[in-house]
């Protein structure tokens, strides 16, 4: 009997269709794809899918509720959804800075405004002010104000002095928002990682329109380059192994020879043909089905069968 997997998508119309076709090329009979399809939720019931591949769960937290349920039932879901749930990314800045990968220095901050259903007194651990010649002096200016827990792009500030940060900070509300140090850059990756072990490096440009983003190329040249790729490479696969993540982008600022890690949270990562382009289309379509198709083949009815990182394997010890 051929072993199922599904891929759980929403608006996006040219990397899910491409996956399913490329694991059913692949899967010679043996291993099959499809969307899921949902018609009911019973608590403990298996639906019967070797692995799910995860591109929505994150704004629908009923598809959430359905991933967590069939990882109790021996799926392999593709990002483990229990830690997709926990993680963000100012956690991700501390644990890679207990690694040794280089950084930009990073502060968090309180909401601006307090959480609804709290009161002064939820605060009294909270001093005021903060220190905030001491963050200022930290971070220097310019710098760069986002969510702490955020991702595609959404509520990114550049703030040139304390003044311009304050009146910021005024527009975001409940967010908690962490402020980092502006990284100068040479060269700028985004880096595909899947299975912990298939790297695609791709010269890319976050100033750029969207869909111009990828329209890039490498400023380093020779062993510079050579040597930067191989570092950037190896340090992807020590923050996924860390993190646990079998589906993710990585972001690098090259300065000064150094890929300072910018963003490493993105389990939902783009992967529309129309802004990632041809070549990087085909690339993660071909591996994520080639992944997927190596997790149904281990599938093994019932077994728990998800991926944790080394963070969390080492805490259970």
């Amino acid at each position: 009997m051929a072993k199922k997997v599904g891929i759980l998508f929403g608006m996006e119309d040219t990397f899910p269709w491409a996956f399913i076709d490329k694991v059913n090329e692949l899967g010679g009979g043996e291993v099959i794809a499809e969307p899921v399809s949902i018609d009911k939720l019973e608590q403990g019931a298996d639906y019967g899918y070797a692995v799910i591949i995860d591109r929505i769960s994150q704004d629908v937290p009923f598809y959430r509720a359905y991933l967590k349920n069939a990882a109790v039932n021996g799926t392999y879901v593709i990002n483990n959804p229990f830690w997709w749930s926990a993680d963000e990314k100012f956690f991700n800045n501390a644990l890679m800075s207990k690694l040794g990968i280089p950084l930009p220095k990073t502060v968090l901050l309180p909401s601006h405004e307090r959480p609804t259903n709290t009161s002064e007194t939820s605060f009294r651990n909270l001093k005021f002010p903060h220190d905030w010649d001491y963050i200022f002096n930290y971070i220097g200016f310019p710098a760069y104000m986002k969510p702490h827990d955020g991702g595609g792009w959404r509520n990114v500030y550049r703030v040139e002095n304390a003044e311009d940060m304050w009146n910021k900070l005024g527009e975001t509300e409940q967010l908690v928002m962490m402020v980092q140090e502006e990284i100068v850059f040479q060269d700028y990756y985004r880096v595909y990682c899947l299975g912990k072990k298939y790297v695609h490096i791709m010269p890319y440009e976050p100033r750029n329109p969207h869909h111009l983003r990828y329209a890039t190329t490498h400023q380093t040249q020779g062993e510079d380059l050579e040597k930067l790729l191989k570092t950037i490479h190896d340090y992807t696969i020590k923050m996924n192994e860390a993190l646990g993540y079998d589906f993710n982008t990585v972001e690098f600022a090259v300065r000064d020879g150094i890929p300072y890690a910018i963003d490493f949270c993105n389990p939902a990562p783009d992967a529309d043909k129309n802004s990632v382009g041809e070549e990087n289309f085909a690339w993660i379509v071909e591996h994520s089905a080639k992944l997927a198709i190596e997790k149904a083949k281990e599938y093994v009815p019932g077994k728990p069968n998800i991926s944790w990182g080394t963070f969390v394997k080492d805490s259970a010890k």
